[in-house]
């Protein structure tokens, strides 16, 4: 084979590849990041940041910058059923107890020049045209310059697949979504806010319309601390009528129908709402190939639970970074299927209650009564965030921990649907 240009290619430069950079430039590797949008960029998100992905930025080296520019929270505020639960992040050995709400334009220019810091070599306005193979191997991608035209061949030993929920690159190595699993659909909108400096984020569990009927789904208010708010709703595919929900209908109710402490009406938007879907609990795959892997929204990697991609992507791009280093220190490419173990090891389980979960969501009678149960108990809430923050306590069996058990239990025996 034609000696490589690079140990390394990033495909896309979003919070897995970005992190995938980091820690590969960190440890002393020669690797390239294409992204095909310049920095800064808007991506549809929600903006929030749990401790967990704190964490992962913290490891980074970027605590103080987040520290010292952006809005710091505290925990989630749950609104249901006339009722209001404030809930600190719940406390854990390995992780912070407060949160960040970052708009994802500061925060993805954020991590890539951080990446940039470290040593990554990154190509801004380029697009990734498709694979390029040497007897079956993935050896790298042809790319081109969105101002000039001109095309290259960029070659590597290894290719880390990080260029989100669509993947194009990822498709064309053979990854596809199992459609029996279930997927999420968000929208979301910037408004102007009196309450942009709250120290919670805000959830709604049961959101209504103006005539007061139940909507599916789920509303959020972030606060960003700069006289905004990231104002948006999130629904799953298990829900039955899924693909005829008029989404931009949801996000106008929701805008109409929010605490009207927050300020939100049609005058106080800033732009038109965006919206994009969420393949969620590892439901893409295969997740690595001769010479590459997939990372972050690529490889499905978004927790169920809440919808939440930024930190997975934090977490799967770090850990393909010490595959691939491992692989590169070896001169084994099968090195790379302890990535797909890993991941199976660290998040498999806790992917399929999440589904589990989901497909409860998507019976809003069942759900609404679970949430009312839940809302009139704060322990039971307490219990909830632990574990669809991802916050269980390894070493320490508490009530959240316990139930998490009991559930975890059973979806193991529980079989999932298949495709048609």
């Amino acid at each position: 084979m034609t000696a490589p240009q690079h140990e390394v290619l990033v495909v896309g430069g979003g919070p897995a590849g970005a992190a995938a950079g980091y820690w590969l430039a960190e440890a002393g590797r020669d690797v390239v990041v294409v992204e095909r949008k310049v920095f800064p960029r808007d991506k549809t998100c929600g903006d929030g940041l749990t401790p967990r992905a704190v964490r992962q930025l913290t490891d980074m080296g970027l605590e103080q910058v987040l520290a010292g520019a952006h809005h710091r929270t505290e925990g989630l505020r749950a609104l249901g059923h006339g009722m209001t639960l404030e809930l600190p992040w719940p406390s854990h050995p390995d992780l912070p107890s407060h949160g960040y709400v970052v708009r994802r334009r500061d925060l993805d220019q954020l991590t890539g020049d951080n990446a940039v810091k470290a040593g990554a070599t990154m190509h801004q306005g380029t697009d990734v045209l498709g694979p390029t193979y040497d007897r079956g191997i993935v050896t790298g991608a042809t790319v081109r310059d969105r101002e000039t035209g001109a095309t290259r061949d960029i070659t590597a030993s290894y290719v880390v697949v990080a260029d989100g929920a669509n993947s194009r690159f990822g498709r064309a190595l053979g990854t596809t979504r199992d459609r029996a699993w279930p997927q999420g659909m968000a929208i979301r909108g910037y408004y102007e806010s009196p309450r942009h400096d709250d120290p919670y984020i805000e959830s709604a569990l049961d959101v209504r319309d103006r005539n007061g009927a139940a909507m599916p789904g789920y509303g959020w208010i972030f606060p960003l601390g700069d006289g905004m708010v990231n104002v948006g709703i999130g629904l799953v595919s298990t829900f039955r009528d899924w693909k005829s929900v008029n989404t931009s209908h949801l996000m106008d109710e929701w805008a109409a129908t929010a605490p009207a402490s927050w300020g939100i009406s049609p005058a106080s938007r800033r732009g038109e709402p965006t919206g994009g879907r969420l393949p969620m609990g590892a439901s893409v795959g295969p997740r690595w190939g001769p010479g590459w892997l997939a990372v972050g929204d690529a490889a499905g990697s978004i927790n169920p639970f809440n919808g939440e991609g930024i930190e997975y992507g934090y977490e799967t791009g770090r850990l393909a970074a010490e595959v691939i280093g491992e692989a590169l220190t070896t001169g084994d490419g099968l090195a790379l299927g302890r990535y797909d173990r890993q991941l199976e090891a660290e998040f498999g389980l806790y992917f399929k209650v999440g589904r589990t979960f989901m497909r409860l969501l998507g019976h809003p009678t069942l759900m609404r009564e679970l949430t009312r149960v839940g809302m009139h108990s704060y322990s039971l809430m307490e219990w909830a965030l632990r574990i669809m923050s991802n916050s269980l306590r390894p070493d320490e069996l508490g009530p959240a921990e316990a139930a998490y058990k009991m559930v975890a239990q059973l979806a193991r025996v529980i079989p999932e649907p298949t495709a048609r």
